[in-house]
């Protein structure tokens, strides 16, 4: 299997020197939980990026976070306003990013929004086709395949160290009746196994092997009515409303041949046990958890091509990136718009993957195989030395 490189269809209307010492002056959206880990890491970690603001749908919020990071809070119109601002990075629940993102892109920031792009299909085409329009980058999470995990799978499979790619097998479970208890926009449209969690597993196998061609899945919610299980939360032992999808499985054929299943369950116990497993005809992939950067990444093979693996070793090439990076999607963004090239996790991935979430329940509904008309290339190996 042989590298793709990506083909440039960004341009700037921005002007950016193409040295290390430039840097992209950013804005964040959204000051929830997620927010902490992704400004610690875009101010500390990544020196192409200068946060310089953070709004919230309440402002007390964004003052908190304003204080905590040295940066200033403001309101959403003026960061649109604000002409030094040129990348906002929106945290926002799912079901408010069209709108987030469409105001930005109109006013002409880049945009790089968490996962995923939006809740339906026809609103990301329409962000997509703005982005083009304005000539600004739209990118999106999960960025999680940059991470050491990934990136070690990645080179393995290009080196051809496993041989021939002939299958995957993706089974995942989560604990929703938990999670769903205390992360209430779960609740919310998008925040369902697919759109939430298995977004991190068609993204890392995207990344790793190419675009899917067909898919068909069941999809079901097992429960509407749930209850909080969570000590301490507001409305603990109170049954509250779950309407997403809980419980998926699938299918898929990828567009280079190469097929596999993927199941996912988020009416078990425990929290987040995955296998995820890619077979060659020369030797096996063990992955790690794409929800996470780093982890081990396991070879198995045989020499002497008997029924027991001879060899089991870890695979490893870099372990740049192996803790939680969150942010270095729009740290390479940043990199890709000063270099005028395309970002890894750009948006007709981003599009791709919402394309096979959204076929996987469209066959559910017709109990037949559908096609994933969309596109994507796999993205470039990241360089241990971009930032």
């Amino acid at each position: 299997m042989r590298t793709m490189n990506f083909l440039t269809n960004e341009k700037t209307n921005h002007n950016y020197a193409t040295n290390n010492s430039k840097k992209i002056r950013t804005a964040v959206v959204g000051c929830g939980a997620i927010s902490d880990i992704y400004l610690t890491n875009m101010i500390h970690r990544f020196p192409n990026l200068e946060v310089t603001a953070c709004t919230s749908r309440h402002l007390e919020s964004a003052q908190k976070k304003a204080a905590q990071y040295g940066i200033r809070a403001c309101s959403y119109d003026e960061i649109l306003q604000d002409v030094t601002i040129d990348m906002v990075v929106v945290l926002t629940p799912a079901p408010t990013h069209y709108e987030l993102i469409r105001q930005a892109l109109l006013n002409g920031k880049h945009v790089y929004t968490e996962k995923t792009m939006t809740v339906g299909l026809e609103e990301a085409k329409e962000l997509i086709q703005l982005s083009k329009e304005k000539g600004l980058y739209l990118g999106s999470a999960p960025d999680t395949f940059l991470g050491a995990a990934l990136q070690n799978a990645r080179r393995a499979i290009d080196e051809g160290v496993i041989g021939e790619v002939t299958s995957f097998q993706i089974h995942a479970n989560r604990n929703i009746d938990i999670i769903a208890s205390f992360a209430t926009f779960l609740c919310m449209p998008g925040g369902g196994i697919c759109y939430d969690y298995g977004v991190y597993y068609l993204t890392a196998l995207v990344s790793l092997l190419g675009p899917v061609k067909r898919v068909s899945a069941i999809v079901r919610n097992k429960n509407e009515k749930r209850k909080n299980t969570s000590p301490g939360t507001p409305g603990y032992g109170r049954e509250y409303e779950y309407r997403n999808e809980s419980q998926a499985a699938a299918a898929m054929e990828l567009k280079n041949g190469v097929f596999g299943t993927f199941v996912l369950n988020g009416d078990s116990i425990l929290q987040d046990q995955a296998e995820f497993m890619i077979y060659g005809t020369e030797g096996i992939l063990k992955l790690s958890d794409p929800n996470q950067f780093g982890g081990e990444v396991i070879l198995m093979a045989s020499d002497s091509k008997q029924w027991e693996a001879t060899t089991k070793k870890a695979v490893h090439y870099t372990d740049a990136f192996s803790e939680n990076s969150r942010g270095i999607g729009p740290a390479e963004m940043a990199s890709a718009i000063i270099e005028g090239r395309p970002n890894r996790a750009n948006k007709e991935m981003a599009y791709h993957v919402l394309d096979v979430i959204s076929q996987m329940i469209a066959s559910s509904e017709s109990g037949r195989f559908e096609e994933v008309l969309s596109e994507c290339e796999r993205p470039a190996v990241l360089e241990d030395r971009m930032f």
